[in-house]
């Protein structure tokens, strides 16, 4: 509160500076599409401001010669017309008023007209000023008239054009930009959009939040969703971790944008101008990959497990043709070659049951030559229960080593 009342007494009202931050209006209309004509004369006005900047200064020059030159020949003049207490040129502050209203090109005749009086009966040369030595309160017709139209000629008729001409220059530049596909608003609201997926400034986001991000951009930088494939042609730089940093983002939607032109690499320079204005902190950037290598690389890892698969089922259904045939030939000859993990694999599905058959076969040879006693594996039966086998018809031959199917 003390400090509140001090700035209130010696100098101005703070509620001026909460008035000030109104200013920050303009920011909401960026967000309005139909006030591109009041962002393009804002746009205009903020371009201008140092050139008229520098006009205040040579007009402010312009009126503190005149207004010294005032001082000198005009300081006694005869208070009438428009010249009073406040408007004359006695002192500095005074003269800067004058002139100033003169700047406006209104009431300048009521002070040129007291200048006017050259003698008698409208002023009195002979007249005593109090505190100097100059007598009388007349004017200098000839001075007057030249200082009058030669300040009016510079100060309303040049300079303050000027301003117009700046400003209407600035415009013209603000339309042209406007124009143009890209402009300092749209990297404006890419950063504002870039703030709220990375709030602690760490300038990378995750790759798997980017396609959120893109499509909350504002157009023309926006890519809606479904958007996945047009990120990964656009193959940006990835950092360990599956980040990527904020400038490729922006240089690469600002290529999709513009295209390959001319004028890409000078914008791109750029923007890395005002990003590290902006961020002077230099943060560790060593792209490991990039968006299209990282999708190569994943539909080269489908392939190879599909194709790893492919050949698993296929020395699957290898061994389990031989493991059927084997237990129906009943044959000893040793299979294909085991190799490693499937070889393992096939021996522990199949092995058990290649055993038994094994067995079986035995015995029901064994049985068929009429050896007595049970075999392993097989409920022994007595002769009279057990089916003969057909005798072959004349002509037909049995070959050795195979069974034939009992009746």
């Amino acid at each position: 509160l003390a400090l509140s009342d001090l700035i209130q007494k010696y100098f101005v009202s703070p509620t001026l500076f909460r008035v000030i931050r109104l200013a920050r209006i303009g920011r909401v209309l960026r967000l309005i599409r139909g006030a591109k004509g009041i962002r393009t004369l804002l746009f205009a006005l903020m371009m201008s401001l140092p050139a008229l900047f520098n006009i205040g200064l040579l007009l402010f020059l312009v009126m503190f010669i005149y207004s010294i030159f005032g001082m000198s020949n005009f300081a006694y003049v005869k208070k009438e017309s428009g010249i009073d207490d406040m408007f004359n040129f006695e002192t500095f502050g005074n003269s800067i008023i004058c002139l100033f209203e003169i700047t406006t090109s209104a009431g300048w005749d009521g002070l040129l007209n007291p200048i006017l009086n050259s003698g008698p009966p409208d002023c009195d040369p002979t007249l005593e000023n109090p505190g100097t030595s100059v007598r009388g309160d007349c004017g200098n017709p000839s001075i007057g008239i030249c200082f009058f139209c030669s300040y009016i000629i510079i100060s309303f008729l040049i300079v303050v054009n000027m301003y117009i001409a700046i400003i209407l220059e600035n415009f013209n530049v603000a339309t042209e930009e406007s124009s143009e596909p890209l402009g300092e608003d749209d990297f404006e609201m890419f950063y504002e959009t870039w703030e709220k997926f990375d709030p602690d400034a760490t300038q990378f986001i995750a790759y798997s939040r980017l396609s959120d991000f893109v499509d909350t951009l504002q157009e023309p930088l926006r890519i809606a969703k479904p958007n996945k494939i047009k990120l990964i042609t656009l193959d940006l730089p990835m950092v360990p971790g599956d980040k990527i940093h904020c400038l490729d983002i922006l240089f690469a939607l600002t290529k999709e944008v513009l295209g390959d032109s001319g004028e890409m690499d000078a914008l791109k320079e750029t923007m890395e101008e005002k990003f590290m204005a902006a961020n002077p902190s230099k943060v560790s950037y060593e792209p490991i990959t990039t968006t299209l290598k990282r999708k190569h690389e994943e539909v080269c890892a489908i392939k190879i497990q599909r194709a790893y698969r492919r050949h698993l089922l296929q020395r699957t259904v290898k061994q389990a043709s031989y493991m059927y045939r084997h237990s129906q030939d009943g044959s000893g000859d040793g299979g294909p070659e085991k190799e490693g993990l499937i070889a393992n694999t096939m021996s522990k599905m199949y092995g058990h049951e290649n055993g038994n058959s094994s067995v079986q076969s035995t015995g029901e040879e064994k049985g068929s030559t009429g050896d007595s006693g049970p075999s392993i594996g097989l409920t022994p039966i007595s002769p009279s229960d057990a089916a003969l086998p057909p005798s072959p018809s004349p002509g037909q031959t049995v070959r050795p080593g195979v069974k034939e199917s009992l009746v």
